[in-house]
Formats: structure tokens, C-alpha cells, sequence
């Protein structure tokens, strides 16, 4: 279950190549992937359990126009379950689709770790791991030790106040959860991790207050919209458009001289 169309505020599309997963720390209480294979259990044929895809592999040479692409929003690519040879795969993939941005977000960063001398990390891979609350900030200290053009954390659904030491962190992405069940989140932890971002200069993005639906509480924090990107997003986009345009014209010019 891939998409070119998302609602996820923080990417272009989503890429599934595994599916399923399990939990390993409060913010997979109410996983949303977990409540989309039950609310459509056609679409998965194994429910949440994880399960490999290949045939979804090549999805992403389709898409022509340089995007953001979620590695995995229904899954963690490094679960301790998915074979290293598919990691590889998928890996491989990426460096075959220069033209994209593969933003990989995982709660197993000891699991990357260990893999990542079998694994070469190509410029437009972006790394990230969760960190819902202060009790999984050693995340981050792993995370820096692993190569990667972009590193950045996912606090959400955040769980509590957070104190961040963002040194190597290019991108921070906050949102309180949603759902019926959502553990609300206080509107002061999300402005002391902005306010932390700005003092190190890092790119701050708010995707959410959370609330009964995704859209409840409004996406305004201070009364403005946090959509922040790391630079590097921008510069990749414009090489690679400028790219696409020449190698276009080219094209059409020896169309016109055949």
C-alpha cells in the first residue's frame, strides 16, 4: 500500500515495500498504521503482521517528478524481522532514483546500526528516528552515529516535555496524537522544542495540536503555521527540476530534428 497522494503534511508520498510491525514504546499505543489494516483488512492480507513486498520495490522509478518519499509509514524498515538482504533492496532502489528524497523514520535504531556498515547511505537519504518522550532521547545519540545526508526526529505523537541536545540534527517534526483514544499534548511542550530549534538552528515543523481527528486541534502554534524544511530539500528539488528540464528539452528538440 503505496501513495502518491498524501495526507501526511511532512511528505510527497509514501512508500511501502514492508508492512506491519509491533510495539516497542508508548507511541505505538494507538498506531495509526495498525488501525488502518483493521479498518481495511482487504488491503492486508496479513492484518499488521510484518510481511515483505517485493513487488513494490520498483514503485518508485514510476514516479518521475523529484519528490519527498516516506519510506515505510505502515511499517519500520529496520525491524528486527525484515531480512538485511531486502533492507539492501530497498537501499538500492534509492540509489537507482537520485531525483527523490527517501525519508526513512524508525523506532530501532540499534537495529540500523548494526546494519549500516552492509548498507551505503546514498546523499538523498534522510534518517530519522521517533522520540515521543525523554525516556527514548538515547535515540538521537545513535542516530548521529550513523551516515546520513539528513538526520531528523519525529516527536510524535509527543508524550511530554523533551530537553534535545540537536547537534548533527537538521529537522525536528512535532504533532500531538489523534484519535478517540489520543493522549492530549500540551501546548507548551511544542513551543520549548520550537524554541529549542531556533536557537540551534534547526528547521522546525509542527504538524499538529491532535484531537479526536488529525485535523481537530488546527495546525497553528502561535498563531502561525511551522513548515519548515531542512535546507537541503530545497537545493535537491532545484538541481534536480532543472535537470529533468534540460534532459526534457533536449528530448523534444531531437524529436523535432528526426
Amino acid at each position: 500500500m503505496s501513495s502518491t497522494h498524501t495526507g501526511i503534511e511532512w511528505t510527497d508520498k509514501t512508500w511501502n515495500p514492508t508492512t506491519g510491525c509491533n510495539k516497542v514504546s508508548p507511541g505505538c499505543l494507538h498506531c495509526y498504521a495498525e488501525a488502518l489494516t483493521k479498518r481495511f483488512p482487504n488491503n492486508f492480507e496479513n492484518g499488521f503482521d510484518l510481511t515483505l513486498h517485493p513487488e513494490r520495490l520498483k514503485e518508485p522509478l514510476k514516479w518521475r517528478t523529484p519528490s519527498r518519499i516516506f519510506v515505510n509509514s505502515m511499517s519500520d524498515l529496520f525491524h528486527e524481522e525484515v531480512p538485511l538482504n531486502f533492507i539492501q533492496d530497498v537501499f538500492k532502489v534509492i540509489h537507482e532514483t537520485p531525483w527523490h528524497i527517501y525519508q526513512i523514520l524508525t523506532k530501532r535504531p540499534e537495529r540500523l546500526f548494526d546494519v549500516a556498515n552492509h548498507l551505503e547511505f546514498h546523499k538523498n537519504i534522510w534518517l530519522g528516528v521517533s522520540v515521543e518522550n525523554q525516556n527514548y532521547i538515547h535515540r538521537i545519540d545513535v542516530l548521529r552515529q550513523v551516515p546520513a545526508n539528513v538526520r531528523f526526529l519525529s516527536c510524535e505523537p509527543l508524550l511530554g516535555s523533551l530537553n534535545l541536545d540537536l547537534k548533527n540534527i537538521d529537522w525536528v517534526i512535532v504533532g500531538g496524537e489523534s484519535g478517540q483514544k489520543h493522549r492530549p499534548m500540551k501546548i507548551e511542550w511544542a513551543q520549548d522544542i520550537r524554541d529549542q530549534c531556533q536557537k540551534a538552528g534547526v528547521a522546525f515543523f509542527f504538524k499538529q495540536i491532535g484531537g479526536r481527528t488529525s485535523k481537530a486541534g488546527g495546525r497553528l502554534l502561535d498563531g502561525q503555521i511551522w513548515d519548515e524544511m531542512p535546507p537541503a530539500w530545497q537545493e535537491h528539488y532545484n538541481v534536480w527540476t532543472k535537470s529533468m528540464r534540460k534532459t526534457s528539452l533536449k528530448k523534444q528538440t531531437l524529436e523535432l530534428t528526426a
